[in-house]
């Protein structure tokens, strides 16, 4: 007996139901994915505006409490720290692979078989990548590194100032470039500090 005219929800239903508001999370950055993302206005509590097409930021400044929306915003956070970037695909990435899995479920495939169906599917994209996507760096050249540097930071603060520090960051990649003695190239990013 639940306190306080509670309701009791298992199964399917609760499952729809976290999926939903990982959905909900993900359409709300979804208009500001890629080069032609839209910018997003948030006004706060006290009225202070933030104006960003950054996945992170717009998600850090939502108030979100569903447990598993949350999830999902604490791995956008988690993408910009460790890499600064990617931050809008990782949420809409995972809110469509939850949304595909709930379909499944729908269709009485149990759980246990579709984590080990995305397990398997990750293993073959990986091969994939690395077998016919993936280029040494060495191959690129200095002007890709830019370019890619460049296209990282069109969406922060620094946008507008994006030229010269896409070349600033290539630089200091370049200077902490280490050669392993079985040939293998490594770039110790964490070698590199900023100074404010």
């Amino acid at each position: 007996n639940l306190k306080i005219d509670g309701v009791r929800v298992s199964g399917q239903e609760v499952r729809s139901q976290n999926i939903a508001a990982c959905i909900a999370v993900a359409n709300v950055v979804r208009s500001s994915l890629g080069p032609v993302g839209l910018d997003k206005m948030l006004v706060d509590d006290i009225g202070d505006v933030t104006i960003s097409n950054d996945g992170a930021t717009i998600l850090k400044q939502l108030e979100v409490e569903h447990p598993a929306a949350r999830l999902l915003v604490d791995a956008s956070i988690a993408q910009d720290e460790e890499v600064g970037d990617g931050t809008t695909s990782v949420v809409l990435l995972a809110a469509e692979l939850l949304r595909r899995a709930n379909e499944l479920a729908k269709n009485k495939i149990h759980p246990t078989n579709i984590i080990a169906g995305y397990r398997l599917a990750q293993k073959y994209a990986v091969k994939y990548i690395k077998e016919n996507l993936a280029v040494e760096t060495d191959a690129l050249g200095r002007e890709s590194i830019v370019n890619a540097a460049r296209t990282s930071m069109s969406s922060k603060i620094i946008g507008s100032e994006a030229d010269f520090f896409a070349e600033m960051v290539a630089s200091a990649v370049e200077s902490v470039r280490m050669r392993k003695e079985d040939g293998t190239v490594l770039y110790p990013i964490k070698a590199i500090n900023i100074l404010k």
